[in-house]
């Protein structure tokens, strides 16, 4: 590869990388800062549905700041899983205003009557299949003390459906115990098989949550295979690959920014590179790279070859073992490719 080459092309590609790459900045709870804009994604009438991977293992979560959105890509970079997010039916709620005035009463009325169902607010309706599922892992905000009602309000509906399964619990708050929100998906889950520790994550930390989650998923399934989220679809020109990222610093960071699309430049016939991407980078000198190598060059360009190459310095990122129509996929020029975890 060319420095000069890269270092004139990269400009003209680094606008595309930015528009398209998205970023996830992390928010406290609400009991410290202004929440984020909640809720209103899509038609309220429309249910909400997993995103699947075909795992056993369900994670579930209502985020009101952000920050419990946060834990979740930070626990699905490390295990394989599918997601379902919990949103309110009506969107655009402040539960932070007026002193946190519209949470406290939605607490104080499943406190109050928590056998009604007219005590919880409404939630979007879901469609998911719990009997595909082996495990449920909840992440939850806590509101004075409790589960926020939003989950709450799913649990109640849904519960009955997930007795039996597997029940693992992570609650973020500021600084309250979670005793209360455990005893509260105990009460919603009566037939739960509850793991034995549940994850509580301060505001602060929120920050180290790949961290976090990974040492306590480990410790509860200490024998998981965790080979299925170390890899990674490819798609472009209509033909999809399948790559086996690196255990390591560099491909877990790759990981934790997907899905990602980029819009990837031609270069000496046998790569595509896309400039704008930064990763943590560890570089060797490769003298013979092969036809599916996904590298990381100078730190912040993603490199995919589809032809050998050899005599310059990268960070593997992962490969692709099977390169049949790898080439012609990614054709003669630019060409926009999308990474998603399989």
């Amino acid at each position: 590869m060319r420095i000069l080459d890269l270092v004139i092309a990269g400009w003209a590609a680094l606008a595309s990388v930015t528009a398209s790459c998205t970023t996830n900045p992390l928010q406290v709870d609400p009991a410290t800062e202004t929440p984020a804009q909640n809720g209103g994604q899509g038609d309220a009438g429309t249910p909400q549905k997993p995103e699947t991977t075909g795992s056993k293992t369900l994670v579930v979560w209502y985020s009101f700041t952000g920050n419990s959105t946060a834990i979740v890509q930070a626990l699905r970079s490390h295990i394989k899983a599918d997601a379902l997010e919990i949103k309110p039916a009506e969107a655009g709620l402040d539960y932070a205003a007026n002193n946190y005035a519209i949470g406290s009463s939605l607490i104080a009325a499943i406190r109050e009557h928590p056998a009604s169902a007219s005590s919880y607010p409404a939630v979007k309706e879901v469609e998911v299949s719990f009997d595909n599922y082996d495990t449920i892992l909840i992440v939850t905000p806590l509101w004075w003390s409790q589960m926020a009602a939003p989950m709450q309000s799913f649990l109640f509906n849904y519960g009955a459906k997930i007795a039996g399964k597997t029940i693992g619990l992570v609650v973020t708050s500021s600084s309250s115990g979670i005793s209360g929100v455990e005893q509260d998906a105990k009460r919603l889950i009566s037939q739960g098989r509850f793991l034995s520790e549940s994850l509580w994550i301060r505001s602060a930390q929120v920050g180290n949550a790949k961290e976090l989650t990974a040492a306590w998923y480990d410790k509860l399934f200490p024998d998981n295979d965790k080979e299925s989220a170390m890899k990674v679809k490819i798609t472009a020109g209509g033909k999809s690959f399948t790559a086996d990222i690196e255990d390591s610093e560099t491909g877990k960071a790759f990981l934790g920014k997907l899905p990602m699309t980029l819009e990837m430049s031609e270069l000496n016939g046998n790569e595509k590179y896309c400039y704008g991407v930064s990763l943590p980078k560890d570089d060797k000198h490769y003298a013979n790279i092969q036809a599916g190598d996904l590298m990381l060059y100078s730190g912040d360009c993603i490199v995919l070859f589809y032809g050998t190459a050899g005599g310059y310095s990268y960070t593997r990122i992962g490969k692709i073992a099977d390169v049949t129509g790898l080439a012609d996929s990614l054709g003669k020029g630019s060409v926009s490719v999308k990474f998603e975890k399989q």
